[in-house]
């Protein structure tokens, strides 16, 4: 499996833990019993949507490196 790969993985699940954990806490607080469907979707809707960004961001930041060292090539 390629790096980058292992990084748009990670990103999605720790952002949608993150995101579900915060959203658990949240309903506890107001008075609302564990669900766990809804925190399936939470984790995996944010999962997902995390997975994406960080694909992009991913994208974006290789397209600037080659970008970078494509202009700093010296010319002959």
């Amino acid at each position: 499996m390629r790096t980058q790969t292992k990084s748009i993985i990670k990103g999605g699940l720790f952002g949608g833990v993150v995101y579900a954990l915060v959203m658990l806490g949240f309903d506890f607080t107001i008075g609302e019993n564990f669900n766990f469907w809804k925190f399936i979707f939470n984790l995996s809707s944010f999962g997902i949507l995390m997975g994406f960004m960080t694909y992009y961001n991913l994208k974006k930041q290789l397209e600037k490196n080659k970008s970078n060292k494509n202009d700093s090539t010296p010319e002959h």
